[in-house]
C-alpha cells in the first residue's frame, strides 16, 4: 500500500491509499479519485516531504492501520464512497475550516498552551496545533478539553 498527498483543482488537500503508483494513475484516469471536500475528479499528486526516520527509528505507529485495507475497505475513491457520505465529509470539512479560521495555530506548543489556559495562566481562546497521542491523553486526564481534527489539515507554515 502507498499513501499519496493529493490536491484537487479547487485547492483542497487530502490523502488516499492505493495498492501501487499505477493503481493511482489508473483510477485517476478513469475519474474514480474524488476530492472529499468538493467531489472534484480533477485530482493530482501534491508535493510530499520526504520521510525522515526519527532518531533511533522510534516512530509512533499508533495512528497507522494495523493491517492493509482490503479491496473496497477504508479506501477513498469515487466509486466506493456513497454520495451521502461525500456530502457529510464535505460538511465536516467546511465546519472544521470555519472553526479553524476563528482559532490561533500554535504548532507544537498545543499541549503547553492548552494547559496554561486551563490552569488560568493565560486567557482562554480557541487554539489548534500538534500534539502527540501521549500529550493528548495527559491533557484529557487533567481535564483539559481537547479533540482531534477530523478532516485533513495543512498547518499554515507548510502551505505554499
Amino acid at each position: 500500500m502507498i499513501v499519496y498527498d493529493l490536491h484537487c483543482d479547487q485547492g483542497h488537500r487530502f490523502e488516499c491509499w492505493f495498492r501501487s503508483s499505477s493503481d493511482f494513475s489508473d483510477q485517476a484516469e478513469r475519474g474514480l479519485v474524488t476530492c472529499p471536500n468538493c467531489a472534484s475528479t480533477e485530482v493530482g499528486k501534491a508535493p510530499m516531504a520526504p520521510s525522515v526516520p526519527v532518531k533511533g527509528n522510534q516512530r509512533d505507529t499508533s495512528t497507522r492501520p494495523s493491517k492493509p485495507a482490503q479491496e473496497g475497505e477504508g479506501m477513498m475513491a469515487g466509486g466506493s464512497i456513497p454520495p451521502e457520505v461525500q456530502k457529510a465529509m464535505r460538511a465536516l470539512a467546511e465546519a472544521q475550516a470555519k472553526a479553524l479560521s476563528k482559532s490561533r495555530y500554535v504548532g507544537e506548543s498545543l499541549a503547553d498552551e492548552a494547559r496554561a489556559m486551563h490552569y488560568g495562566d493565560k486567557d482562554l481562546e480557541a487554539i489548534h496545533g500538534k500534539a502527540t497521542l501521549e500529550e493528548a491523553k495527559e491533557l484529557l486526564e487533567e481535564g483539559v478539553p481537547v479533540a482531534p481534527l477530523l478532516a485533513p489539515f495543512t498547518p499554515p507554515d507548510e502551505l505554499n
